[in-house]
């Protein structure tokens, strides 16, 4: 079991990985060695996360999940597959974890205190004064 928080471990046959060769430059071996990762984690099937976690991870997703349900994370970042393939499965895992997250309490809305009300308008009339200042004094030029 790869374990990701202290309550959520899935199980490695819940992963599907495929290799694919990786764009961009790196000459000959580029065109031979397949070291692009391809993970996908299918969110709807898996026993391992709890609904809540399921929904934000579905939500967090974005354009990575399929309409089946399943997550699609592509690492090409590396020379080895291993090490993309590390790194896809360290992405999965910090999209899990921050899913996992519970969600901030709502914001209570507070109002102004009458203090601040004052102070605002104060500062409005003087304002308001120093530009009628400007005005009375064009008109005398």
């Amino acid at each position: 079991m790869l374990r990701i928080t202290d309550a959520i471990a899935i199980d490695p046959a819940e992963l599907e990985e495929t290799f694919l060769r990786a764009s961009g430059p790196g000459g000959q071996n580029v065109n031979k060695v397949s070291t692009a990762v391809q993970l996908r984690f299918n969110v709807r099937a898996s026993p391992s996360l709890p609904g809540d976690v399921r929904e934000r991870l579905k939500r967090l997703a974005g354009r990575r999940l399929t309409a089946d349900g399943v997550i699609v994370i592509t690492a090409a970042s590396f020379r080895t597959q291993a090490r993309n393939r590390q790194d896809a499965r360290e992405r999965l895992f910090d999209l899990i974890r921050r899913a996992a997250e519970p969600p901030p309490p709502p914001r209570r809305p507070t109002k102004p205190t009458r203090a601040v009300k004052v102070r605002r308008a104060e500062a409005k009339r003087r304002r308001s004064a120093v530009k009628a200042l400007r005005r009375a004094e064009r008109i005398e030029d």
